[in-house]
């Protein structure tokens, strides 16, 4: 696996993955897909590790989605069974252990978009474009892109896949598609600043928000089962009993995890 399609670097209890094919609107071919499967899977061993921000290089393009010249020279982009590819498969899903913060500095169609759906939240470049514009080539979102109505009313998230538009950033903001819309150059600190505020947090409850929020929405039957196991798990924990304490005697936290 080459390192130079992707740049990986730790900012404390963040990792920082930035996708590094500006020069091909860092569209995903497999070595690219392996890496990010790499390092969430690296994010998730490391009990160190509290939050994954996900960017890319460049200034026009977050992603571009698959790489067709790849794709059409028989190269493997993400469809055999590795950890990394089941790695990437969750990231694309949303259930990447850790919380994931999309950092988009420019446009997102296809699997790029793809890509920031299964980010827990999203910043956006004020002057880039988001669409999932596989039907106006005969194809449809199959890599997670119909699951777009999980986060937008189901009206509009129709309207995004059977035209295949594109969308602003600002009318991705309106429709709670994105978290915070800012300026190209302060996209990455936005992000890092989320990431940061999450990783303060006690990690067992920051893990049992990231799941039952999520499983609301997709899994309400399985969402009530859940939420006693995490009921048990985090009231009867250390952690709670340390914030607790540190609440009272007016200081940080120190968070085990357990």
């Amino acid at each position: 696996m080459s390192t130079d399609e992707f740049l990986v670097e730790s900012r404390g209890a963040v990792t920082v993955l930035t996708l590094n094919r500006p020069q091909a609107r860092n569209a995903l071919n497999g070595n690219l897909i392996a890496g990010i499967g790499a390092t969430v899977l690296a994010a998730e061993k490391n009990p160190e590790i509290r939050a994954l921000v996900l960017t890319a290089a460049g200034e026009k393009a977050f992603c571009s989605g698959m790489d067709l010249r790849a794709f059409s020279g028989g190269e493997d982009v993400g469809f055999s069974d590795t950890p990394e590819n089941r790695a990437f498969q969750r990231l694309t899903r949303g259930k990447v252990e850790v919380p994931v913060i999309g950092a988009a500095n420019g446009t997102a169609v296809g699997g790029g978009l793809e890509l920031l759906l299964g980010c827990d939240l999203i910043v956006a470049a004020e002057t880039a474009k988001f669409g999932l514009p596989e039907v106006q080539r005969g194809l449809f979102p199959g890599g997670g892109g119909t699951y777009i109505a999980e986060r937008i009313p189901l009206g509009l998230a129709l309207q995004l896949t059977l035209t295949g538009d594109y969308i602003t950033a600002a009318r991705g903001y309106e429709i709670g598609l994105f978290n915070a819309v800012t300026p190209a150059d302060q996209v990455l600190g936005t992000a890092i600043a989320f990431a940061e505020r999450i990783a303060a947090n006690g990690p067992l409850g920051v893990a049992a928000c990231k799941e039952l929020v999520r499983l609301s929405v997709t899994d309400p039957g399985n969402a009530t089962e859940r939420l006693r196991h995490w009921q048990g798990v985090v009231f009867a924990s250390a952690d709670a009993k340390e914030g607790a304490m540190a609440f009272m005697e007016k200081r940080e936290p120190v968070w085990q995890g357990k």
